[in-house]
């Protein structure tokens, strides 16, 4: 679908129609609706174009976009909408309530009328119809020629209950875990912008779900988080939007707590332990030891953790460690009968688990036997029961893991022939190693005895109890490859020796018909080379050097001499550029020379020559000669 446009003057007004507008009833549908008794507003999509009362006042229905010129003294934005009772009409703009002043006018018939307009009325107005039954909200954006405008909210959206949540960009949205999250970027301009969309600064490939400035992320997930981007562009300019995604994980409970292994070895070995559990646990401890019971839960982000005690906040003596997680009771004396339960929440919800303490004496019971190791054969045999009880009722064996266990004898059972039943022995390996091959494998009907031997009987025996296993199977039907390799290109890579460079060719995978296929699926195979080295003329070069110039004094520190470095060809000698002797070494082209002391010598400094002479009654005599230019 793509936007009508219209021009009017003073202004441009663009519309898009959308799948779900085309079903709206007409208006007459609509007015006649005025008669059905308990109807939900229902506001009036009028595709029609804007109409100029003059050449400074532009009227325009919802659903289009109203562009701004230096011309316009007015905007009359229409509004109608049907319901029974009869809809409220209120106007809101970018997500806010419209302040009326003397400029912003609602009309007796609910229309909103800009008078004067500037830059700052540039917007989404959104007109929104409600009643006792519901409510419908259409939007008009009112631009300027120029860059993308975004209708952006900056509300904060909590989904905890929903499976699907829709939120215009720029909100900030906490939901749960495999809900439906739509985000809608409404773009308005002219020229028309191009929407584009980012997660983490990281642009959304097209497997993704966008339509009509739409992005749907599909069942959230904790990977899911991140800032989402809506990038609005045309030829004037561009604007971005984002919302932030935040994944709600309501607290749920967890089987261990990590933290509460490395309390209870610093507690000392009179301390007890317990988990707390939604349908509640129970452990029994001696009078006057220090208890630990641990809130095991888990939620996206952190549940706070909040302990009661029969209901009400802890009054007895205690200590909370990891983060309020453990709850230790530092005399179980001061705590006789009650429940304790730690009460986690978060965005997302809450969760109580509970547990009770009691002063009880554990003890070993071997009164019931296991089930029977074995249903048939030789080997059934069945032991004692150890149960560990607390006054007459079994509860965890743990609890009585510092009394003597009693000796427990096994008793034979179930020893008797087994049904027959087919064995198969392990695939052969396949005939081939691609486009399909054979397995198999040995079946056999046989039967395991009292005395512990196998004996074979007819299939028939097996067939009566079960299918007989297939003894064939095809493997290895994945098509053949091979690695192909194209020409080698031009001998005209980077020299890397005397008339020695580099050239390269393409690796390609393909079936044996021809067909290419990903690099992975010739993987196992050795790849061809892809590169090699190669002789060409054009690597026929060396360094050339000039012979030194003469030193620029004969002593002293600042003597140097220079001579000149190129790259030749060898059979041309003609100079090259130097890339293309960089394999070697180059040559220095400037080195100091004669370094030596300045005594009775002549120092030749900036083209003079000057004799040092010797000294006289303490200054140094000298003069000028060869005072020519070189």
């Amino acid at each position: 679908e793509y936007p009508l446009h219209r021009h009017v003057s003073g202004f441009t007004s663009s519309l898009r129609t959308s799948s779900a507008e085309a079903f709206l009833p007409t208006a007459v549908d609509l007015a006649n609706g005025l008669h059905r008794p308990h109807q939900k507003p229902a506001i009036l999509r009028k595709i029609s174009a804007a109409q100029q009362l003059s050449a400074s006042e532009v009227v325009t229905h919802l659903g289009q976009t109203v562009v701004l010129a230096s011309g316009t003294l007015s905007v009359l934005l229409h509004c109608e909408a049907v319901g029974n009772p009869k809809p409220t009409i209120s106007w809101a703009k970018n997500g806010e309530e419209v302040k009326y002043n003397d400029r912003l006018l609602l009309q007796p018939d609910d229309s909103l009328q800009i008078l004067a307009p500037v830059e700052a009325d540039v917007g989404f107005y959104a007109c929104n119809a409600s009643n006792a039954l519901g409510s419908d909200s259409v939007s008009i954006a009112v631009t300027l020629a120029g860059k993308p405008l975004i209708k952006a909210s900056r509300a904060t959206v909590i989904n905890t209950e929903s499976s699907a949540v829709t939120v215009d960009i720029g909100s900030t949205v906490k939901t749960i875990q495999r809900a439906n999250v739509t985000i809608s970027c409404q773009v308005a301009g002219v020229p028309e912008a191009e929407v584009t969309w980012f997660k983490n600064k990281v642009k959304l490939s097209s497997a993704h779900h966008l339509h009509d400035g739409l992005l749907l992320i599909a069942n959230v997930s904790l990977s899911d988080e991140g800032l989402y981007s809506c990038k609005a562009a045309n030829l004037r300019g561009e604007v971005t939007e984002s919302s932030q995604l935040l994944v709600l994980e309501p607290p749920r409970p967890l089987t261990y707590l990590e933290d509460l292994t490395a309390v209870l070895s610093s507690a000392g070995t009179s301390a007890r332990s317990v988990l707390t559990s939604p349908s509640g646990t129970k452990m029994t401890v001696s009078p006057g030891i220090s208890a630990l019971i641990g809130c095991a839960v888990d939620g996206h982000p952190t549940p706070n953790i909040t302990w009661l005690y029969s209901g009400e906040p802890l009054s007895l003596q205690h200590r909370l460690l990891a983060s309020g997680r453990i709850l230790q009771i530092l005399n179980i004396s001061d705590a006789p009968d009650g429940e304790f339960s730690c009460l986690a929440q978060n965005e997302a919800g809450s969760l109580t688990q509970k547990t009770s303490l009691a002063v009880q004496e554990y003890q070993w019971s071997v009164d019931k036997l296991m089930a029977c190791s074995a249903s048939c054969g030789h080997k059934g045999v069945q032991l004692p029961q150890l149960r560990c009880l607390l006054d007459g009722a079994e509860v965890n064996i743990s609890h009585c893991r510092e009394k003597p266990k009693p000796a427990l004898q096994p008793i034979a059972c179930n020893r008797r022939d087994c049904p027959s039943r087919w064995m198969v022995t392990s695939w052969s390996p396949c005939t081939r190693s691609c486009s399909g091959g054979i397995q198999v494998r040995r079946v056999t009907c046989q039967r395991l005895t009292a005395k512990g031997s196998s004996a074979p009987v007819s299939n028939e025996a097996c067939a009566q109890v079960s299918k007989r296993p297939v003894d064939t199977q095809n493997c290895n039907r994945q098509p053949c490859v091979e690695w192909v390799a194209s020409s080698w290109g031009q001998c005209n890579g980077p020299c890397i020796g005397p008339r020695l460079a580099v050239q390269h060719r393409q690796i390609f995978c393909q079936t044996k018909d021809g067909t290419s296929v990903s690099l992975d699926q010739c993987s196992a195979l050795p790849r061809p080379l892809s590169t090699q080295n190669c002789w060409t003329d054009v690597c026929g070069v060396h360094w050339r050097v000039s012979l030194w110039t003469v030193c620029t004094a004969t002593c002293g520190n600042y003597g140097f001499q220079s001579r000149r470095v190129d790259c030749v060809h060898v059979r041309t000698n003609k100079p090259v550029l130097e890339h293309h002797c960089t394999w070697r070494p180059r040559p220095a082209n400037w080195q100091r020379c004669n370094i030596t002391p300045c005594e009775n010598s002549t120092l030749l400094r900036g083209g003079e020559a000057v004799r040092c002479m010797g000294r006289k009654q303490g200054r140094a005599i000298s003069q000028k000669c060869s005072t020519e230019p070189c």
